[in-house]
């Protein structure tokens, strides 16, 4: 029997295995992480034992080897004592086998303090591994020589077999040992980091004449060709997501040849909602790499995605907004790699400012995040750029479709030994095509919106627990528009128009766990952010110049306790020029056409600094159950005001075994500083206090089956905040801490997690989102409510390279004022609408269907794929808003765009 990577090589007669020959075994295993070990019933049918899925190797019971001498590094625990667990007599009665996956959990002692299941077999066979692994008995895992406790996962294999072959008597005839196709070339298939088996992927096995055969792995990673003559193969894995591999394998005359072939992903790309593991937050959900590429609607773009989950409202026409629980835009910041960026996406929300391509993880958070994460009302996206490939080797992928164009390229530096590098760049062009067709349709449109974003990174691993990093990330979005016409409502709006939002960071992350209970990362960033619009001679100019730093330092305290504490610290200087009328407050009659305001002029200069520190603690008092108490303090200069934010978060195991059961819960104090226009003379108000918002959340996670998962969240939001007003008395713009809002909601998420043909979901919320500025005032609906948003989508893949996906979305209209009339404005020789009850009426609802076709040609040392996807099939004429003529007595309805297709090529090596 053989095993890849690192396993001995060893062949297995055909025949049986005397019960004498595995009384113990060595395991391939990750500690406190994920790894794989097999058991496979003996020939009785009345136990299991160690096989060489993991790597195991057969020595006699009476002479167990020599322990292993203490070696640097991470050593896994290794099996000393099996105990073969009875084979269930109604599964032996039926003729069922089974494979019971285990997460054991071994104390420092070798002890095994848990079994459970996560990958049920049922019929009697999860009982029974569960009983027999707690009486395991292993070495404990290592680290520098010292043992330490260890996760792993454990595969016990139930198999019922022939009875052996009565030794003949002398001289009698001889029973034949096997009728039948003989199986000489077997194993399976595993991912290389967490020894997972991988389902559905393409073992082919080729001969010297170019003859050639396909198999595909079962659940369980396994494959098997029969009949194969003596000779050399050519064995080739193709797993969706992982790096091809290729072997040469010898097929020796009645002997089995047993194998486990290890693939290494291409480039891991996790998305976590509402939490991270370890568990700080509320909850946690995990969407695949191919669920996130393969979403119809998205085109592929991962952040894109996180829009189809519970608590994620759909932004206003091609809005690239953000919008979580009920809350603002503004209230939902994003980081990438550490460092604070001002938006996620580009124009239009048809992409994000970061590729897919870079992404190692996105953290999603809709509430009651961990205190790390401040300054905030609504919620919190992490996005994690992945480490440049370090194979040695130089990949690169080229991207073009109806939308933009996009290269990377990632490998060593030359010249630099340990150092990789990864760039990136992106490029709209529908400007390029959509500028004719405008034209040509007669459009007073003489430009489209165009973007960029690049990204390079640069990386080193000093020691093995250590990582340093340098990145440099930018986003440029352009938008300048010429109109022909006046417009018969406000004959300002002609001229040119011009709208541009940018940013770069330049930033350095280090990393290093120091020792097994105390970690360390910082990440220091500075950049630049630029915000200008322009309206004939009205402008709005704003650049950014933030400087950050967020350093964290974990320790264990002992085996129930972590304390998390850290520093997040911003410094920052504001230019900002402005020449425009003041905009009117939610509420407030409007003020007429802006040929009637007076433009206010502005031109100031200020700075920002808002230090904050913070103190987390993990803590499990017993396996089923984690707390996590935090407090936050932040500092704004600006205000010269602290404000202290306690935070607990829980989550408990009301059924261990499978199917689990999981009660979660949480409850914290969030705090926004005013923005600066609003605190700082001559046009905001001294002595404002900052935001607040308290959020409290309960839910269940409950198993439904082994794809099958529901979960099911309720959350509250209190908010109290700053609101502007226009007093009679002055008549000028004043801001307070009066005003106060809630939001009320719940979530619901049905998922079939993905096997090797099937993915998709059901999400659901349902909320309110309630305003109102002045206490005593009647509540209002937000302007970002939106009470019913459903999706659900999936994708199947039909074979040979082909996979089809849908997504439907049924979701409330937004927020609407009515116009009830219009006076007539002398002065601006124009008319100004009388709005009805702020917010009293909604959009028609909207509904749509997305599809989604790819197809993908596999070749020896690169791959080519294309896609269809298509937004808005059937054409649905969704209301985005109203205009209305010169004196507000007919209005027309302005709908989004019909349809949206995208056809996409792409290469990667």
């Amino acid at each position: 029997m053989r095993s890849y990577a690192r396993n001995p090589r060893k062949k297995l007669r055909n025949g049986w295995l005397p019960s004498w020959m595995v009384a113990s075994a060595v395991m391939s295993a990750l500690a406190v992480g994920a790894g794989d070990a097999s058991a496979q019933g003996q020939d009785e049918g009345s136990g299991a034992v160690p096989r060489g899925g993991t790597g195991a190797v057969v020595v006699p019971a009476e002479k167990p080897a020599d322990p292993a001498p203490a070696k640097k590094g991470v050593q896994p625990p290794q099996l000393q004592q099996f105990v073969p667990a009875p084979y269930p007599p109604e599964a032996k009665e039926k003729g069922i086998e089974g494979n019971v996956v285990l997460q054991l959990d071994i104390d420092e002692t070798g002890q095994v303090t848990a079994a459970t299941v996560v990958n049920p077999a049922g019929h009697g066979f999860d009982e029974a591994a569960v009983e027999a692994a707690k009486q395991f008995k292993f070495a404990p895992a290592l680290r520098d020589g010292k043992p330490m406790p260890a996760r792993i996962l454990y595969r016990y294999s139930f198999t019922l077999q022939e009875d052996k072959p009565e030794t003949p008597a002398a001289g009698g005839p001889t029973r034949p040992q096997q009728v039948g196709p003989i199986r000489n070339l077997a194993g399976q298939v595993r991912t290389s980091e967490g020894d997972v088996p991988i389902a559905g992927a393409s073992v082919s096995v080729k001969d010297a004449s170019g003859a050639e055969r396909l198999e595909t792995t079962g659940e369980d990673g396994a494959w098997s060709f029969t009949d194969l003559p003596p000779g050399s193969y050519k064995v080739t894995i193709r797993a969706p997501g992982y790096q091809e591999l290729a072997v040469d394998e010898q097929v020796a005359e009645n002997e089995i040849t047993e194998v486990v072939y290890r693939v290494a992903a291409e480039g891991t790309l996790e998305v976590i909602i509402r939490g991270k593991r370890p568990p700080r937050e509320v909850t946690k959900r995990t969407l695949e790499k191919r669920e996130i590429e393969k979403i119809p609607g998205t085109a592929g773009d991962a952040l894109r995605s996180i829009q189809n989950l519970p608590g994620v409202a759909r932004p206003p026409g091609l809005a690239g907004l953000l919008i979580v629980r009920g809350s603002a835009p503004g209230d939902t910041e994003v980081f990438i790699d550490g460092v604070m960026v001002p938006l996620v996406y580009h124009f239009g929300g048809l992409s994000s400012v970061v590729p897919t391509e870079l992404l190692d993880r996105i953290d999603f958070y809709p509430g009651n995040f961990s205190t790390q994460y401040g300054r905030v009302l609504g919620g919190i996206v992490d996005v994690g750029i992945r480490s440049p490939n370090d194979d040695g080797k130089y990949h690169g992928m080229a991207q073009v479709d109806l939308i933009d164009t996009r290269a990377l390229l990632e490998g060593p530096v030359p010249g630099l030994d340990g150092w990789n590098f990864a760039v990136a760049a992106r490029r709209s062009w529908f400007d390029v095509w959509l500028k004719p067709v405008l034209t040509e349709a007669g459009s007073s449109v003489t430009a489209a919106p165009v973007y960029y974003d690049y990204q390079a990174i640069l990386e080193t691993k000093p020691t093995d627990r250590s990582t340093l990093r340098f990145g440099f990330i930018g986003s440029d979005d352009r938008l300048e528009i010429l109109t022909r016409d006046a417009s018969e409502i406000d004959p300002v709006l002609s001229g040119n128009i011009r709208f541009q939002t940018s940013f770069w960071r330049l930033f350095g992350r280090y990393q290093n766990d120091i020792s097994d209970d105390i970690q360390v990362q910082s990440v220091t960033g500075f950049g630049q952010q630029v915000l200008e619009f322009g309206l004939g001679s009205l402008y709005f100019e704003l650049e950014y110049y933030p400087l950050t730093n967020r350093t964290e330092v974990s320790y264990r305290l002992g085996r129930r306790a972590t304390v998390h504490t850290g520093i997040d610290m911003m410094w920052a200087t504001a230019n900002l020029n402005i020449l425009a009328p003041r905009p009117p407050q939610p509420g407030e009659p409007d003020p007429g056409p802006f040929a009637s305001r007076p433009p206010i002029a502005y031109d100031q200069t200020v700075t920002i600094y808002r230090p904050a520190a913070y103190v987390e603690l993990e803590l499990t008092p017993y396996d089923r159950l984690k707390i996590v108490p935090g407090l936050r303090v932040d500092y704004a200069k600006d205000i010269e005001a602290w404000d202290l934010s306690p935070r607990l978060n829980a989550r408990y195991v009301l059924v261990k075994d499978y199917p689990q059961t999981t009660l979660k819960g949480g409850l914290g104090l969030f705090h926004r500083p005013p923005d600066f226009n609003e605190s700082q003379p001559p046009f905001g108000t001294p002595g404002l206090r900052s935001n607040r918002s308290t959020h409290y959340s309960l839910g269940v996670e409950q198993d439904l089956s082994r794809n099958v998962d529901i979960s099911v969240e309720g959350f509250y939001k209190k908010q109290d905040l700053i609101v502007g007003v226009t007093p009679v008395a002055s008549g000028a713009l004043e801001y307070n801490n009066a005003g106060e809002g809630y939001v009320v909601g719940s979530e619901m998420l049905l998922r079939y997690k993905p096997d090797k043909r099937f993915f998709g979901w059901i999400a659901y919320t349902l909320s309110r989102a309630m305003l109102r500025d002045q206490p005593g005032r009647e509540y209002r609906l937000a302007d970002f409510d939106q009470t019913h948003i459903f999706t659900a989508l999936g994708s199947y893949k039909l074979g040979r390279g082909w996979e089809f996906g849908a997504r439907y979305r049924l979701v409330s209209g937004n927020p609407e004022t009515p116009v009830v009339g219009a006076l007539y404005n002398a002065n601006a020789g124009a008319y100004a609408p009388v709005d009805g009850e702020y917010n009293s009426s909604r959009v028609d609802l909207f509904h749509q269907l997305d599809l989604r076709v790819d197809k993908m040609w596999q070749f020896e040392d690169w791959k080519l794929s294309t896609y269809l996807d298509v937004q808005n099939v059937y054409y649905s004429q969704n209301v985005e808003g109203y205009d209305y003529n010169y004196n507000y007595t007919q209005r027309t309805v302005i709908t989004g765009l019909p349809i949206i297709p995208s056809i996409g090529l792409r290469g990667d090596f």
